[in-house]
This record gives C-alpha cells, structure tokens and sequence, in this order.
C-alpha cells in the first residue's frame, strides 16, 4: 500500500466516513476531500451543517498534517479551528481544498476553502494541528 493510499484511508476513519467524507487527492502541497451535502450533512432547516464543514475542514487538514510526520513517533492533532460560512448549500457535493500556510516542528497552520460545484466558495476555515510525540 503506498503512502497516499494509507492517509486517504486513515482520514475517513470515524465519523468521517459516516459523513461520506472521501478524500481525493493528498500531495505535500494540498489535500482534496469532498463531502455529500444531504441528510447526513444538513441541518433541521435543510441546508449543509455547519459543523459538518468543520469535519470536513479538519478532516483534510489532518490528512495533510500527518503527510508531513513521522507516524512511527508522532501523531497530529486539532488544536484550533475557525470558520466563515458564506453560502447555504441544500444538496449535491461540496470540496475541500487544504493548503498549509506554515509547517514547524511542533504545529501546522492550515488554510481550507470548501466549495461547490460551481466553484462557488462555500466556507473558508483555518486549522491548527499540533504535532505531538507518541506515548
């Protein structure tokens, strides 16, 4: 199994598999995932959840995060994450595209703009990884 193969796999285990999150593309300069927009996704009124962008958002965010360590003797975890929802989304599919803005020893910033399939820009979130020794 290549490597790639091994982080798209390791990011939709959880929740985000229950989400339908898949993740499409993993280079050390950005990730791709996309996410289903339907009952999984929406809130009560009909239109793509908020936290459920956020999963999504963290989720490619940590893809790229542990693309970049050594999973023998570190593991990345989410240490802040922000969002602006700029459009309501009720059905089809939204895309996220991670690209880190710094990588350090011990923490990751990551920049994500989740779109439609319009291009439209869905949400825009910024995601901190903290690098963290195994135990």
């Amino acid at each position: 199994m290549t490597r790639e193969t091994h982080l798209r796999e390791l990011g939709v285990r959880g929740v985000a598999g229950h989400l339908g999150i898949e993740i499409l593309e993993v280079k050390p300069e950005r990730v791709v995932g996309t996410m289903p927009v339907d009952e999984r996704t929406c809130q009560p009124f009909g239109i793509l959840h908020g936290g459920a962008s956020l999963l999504l958002a963290e989720t490619v965010a940590s893809v790229g995060a542990i693309g970049r360590i050594d999973l023998e003797k570190f593991m990345a975890v989410g240490q802040e994450i922000n969002a602006n929802h700029l459009r309501g989304k009720s059905e089809g599919t939204v895309t996220a595209t991670a690209v880190p803005l710094h990588v350090g020893r011990t923490s990751q910033v990551w920049s994500i703009e989740i779109r439609d399939e319009e291009g439209r820009m869905v949400c825009v979130s910024r995601c901190t990884m903290a690098i963290v020794a195994k135990r």
